[in-house]
C-alpha cells in the first residue's frame, strides 16, 4: 500500500492519497483545504481517484470534496450519522468557522464492520465507528495501517465541545483502538504519524480510558 500525505487548508488538515499495484486507480482519505492540490498530486503520480472517504463530516476534512468530485466523477463515502454534514453548514460547523460549503451527497453510507475498496488495485479498508468528536466518526483500518481522522492523533485525541460531541462515546473509541497491535502506522486527520504502541505509551488521553 503506497500513503501520501497532504497537509491543506487553514486547519493544516491531513488527506491520504491511497493506492496499491500499477493499475492508477486510488483512494482519498478527507478531502480538505486545496482541491488543485490534491488533483495536481494525483496526476503527478498518474493516479486516478475513484472513491473519497471521510472520517467525518466536518468542514476542515470536506472543504474540497464537491471541487474534487465534480473533477473526478469519485464516489464519496461516509458513515451514515455523518452523512447529513455534507450539506447542512450547521453540522459541519461551516457556518461557525467561516467556511464556504458546496452540498455533497454521498453515495456510500457505511457502517461498522463494512469494507470500502477499490477491487481493480487490490485495496480494501476496514470500517471501524469511532464515535466522540462527531457521531459518525470512523477510522479505517489495513495492512498494518490506520486512518485515524479526528479520533486519535499523536499525543492528542479529537476536541468533543463541537455539535454531536460526546466524551464518554471518545473514551470508549480511544480503548477499542488501543487494543489494536500496537505496530499499527496511524495516520491521523492533523499532525504527524504515530503508531498505536507510542500513543498506549505517551498519549495522556489514554490514561482515561
Amino acid at each position: 500500500m503506497n500513503v501520501v500525505t497532504l497537509t491543506l487548508g487553514p486547519l493544516d488538515t491531513n488527506c491520504y492519497l491511497v493506492w496499491s499495484g500499477s493499475d492508477g486507480d486510488a483512494l482519498l482519505v478527507d478531502c480538505a483545504g486545496d482541491p488543485e492540490a490534491i488533483l495536481g498530486e494525483a496526476r503527478g503520480r498518474e493516479l486516478r481517484i475513484r472513491l473519497i472517504v471521510n472520517t467525518h463530516g466536518h468542514i476542515d476534512h470536506t472543504d474540497a470534496l464537491a471541487a474534487v468530485v465534480r473533477a473526478t466523477l469519485a464516489q464519496v463515502a461516509v458513515h451514515e450519522l455523518d452523512a447529513s454534514f455534507l450539506a447542512d453548514p450547521a453540522l459541519s460547523g461551516a457556518a461557525l468557522f467561516g467556511f464556504s460549503q458546496a452540498a455533497v451527497t454521498p453515495q456510500m453510507r457505511v457502517r461498522e464492520g463494512d469494507t470500502v475498496s477499490l477491487e481493480r488495485a487490490d485495496l480494501s479498508l476496514k470500517v471501524l465507528h469511532t464515535p466522540g468528536h462527531t457521531p459518525g466518526s470512523i477510522c479505517l483500518v489495513s495492512e498494518g495501517v490506520l486512518f485515524s481522522g479526528d479520533t486519535l492523533f499523536a499525543g492528542g485525541i479529537g476536541r468533543m465541545d463541537l455539535p454531536g460531541g460526546d466524551e464518554a462515546a471518545m473514551m470508549s473509541s480511544l480503548s477499542r483502538l488501543m487494543e489494536l497491535p500496537g505496530d499499527l502506522v496511524v495516520y491521523p486527520g492533523h499532525g504527524p504519524a504515530t503508531t498505536i504502541r507510542e500513543e498506549r505509551a505517551r498519549n495522556p488521553w489514554i490514561g482515561e480510558r
